[in-house]
């Protein structure tokens, strides 16, 4: 996930690089789930187009990785406890995150309303940034996660379950859903790779100035 430390340049751009690609890779699931509730409406160009989309963030965070390896680390031991203690907190929700998933699909179908599943998910995702934003320092969570949670109710309020569209009967709840997921999540993608961006541009800046003067 992406922290915005100064004091170890490369470590810094790898964290924001790896919520580059969190938010790719999750950010095309929810996608793919918006696909599935069409049934079949708009397939395959929708597929193809978000297919594209996942890799075209996943490539940006790439990008950062490779520009990491320019940059000097200073770790202290300090950045190391740090670190590993951000490691397992996160590690902690993460596994909390995916443990509600879990409860909320059995329960949902065993009462027989599995059409609420992805919204009660994507509920479930927005409150698991709350957390990690300030685990990570990162103020743009609280956004995201605020939106996932609004995205969900606002669903359930005043989006139908299913809505016909010529001879496909969509499930709203999942498109809805699905593809708005997809836009918060990878809007955050794209906002932590010019974070990361911005982040090289004034490293290298430094690093050029610390030449000039010698």
């Amino acid at each position: 996930m992406a922290q915005t430390s100064s004091t170890i340049p490369g470590a810094a751009v790898r964290d924001t690089a790896s919520g580059v690609f969190f938010m790719a890779f999750f950010g095309t699931l929810w996608a793919y789930t918006g696909v599935m509730g069409l049934h079949g409406w708009g397939v395959p160009l929708l597929l193809v187009a978000v297919v594209i989309i996942g890799i075209a963030l996943f490539f940006g965070g790439v990008l950062l990785i490779r520009a990491s390896r320019e940059l000097k680390n200073q770790v202290s031991k300090a950045d190391l406890k740090r670190g590993k203690s951000r490691r397992f907190w996160f590690n902690i929700i993460f596994a909390a995150e995916g443990l509600a998933i879990v409860i909320t699909i059995t329960v949902c179908n065993a009462t027989r309303h599995s059409e609420l599943i992805p919204l009660i998910i994507a509920i479930i995702v927005g409150v698991h940034f709350l957390p990690l934003a300030h685990l990570f320092q990162v103020r743009l969570y609280y956004f995201t996660g605020t939106l996932l949670c609004l995205l969900a109710i606002i669903t359930l309020l005043f989006v139908p379950e299913k809505v016909t569209l010529g001879e496909y009967q969509i499930n709203a709840f999942m498109s809805v859903v699905g593809f708005g997921s997809a836009l918060i999540l990878w809007g955050t993608g794209l906002a932590i790779f010019l974070l990361g961006k911005r982040l090289l541009g004034v490293v290298q800046n430094k690093q050029t100035d610390s030449l000039n003067q010698r």
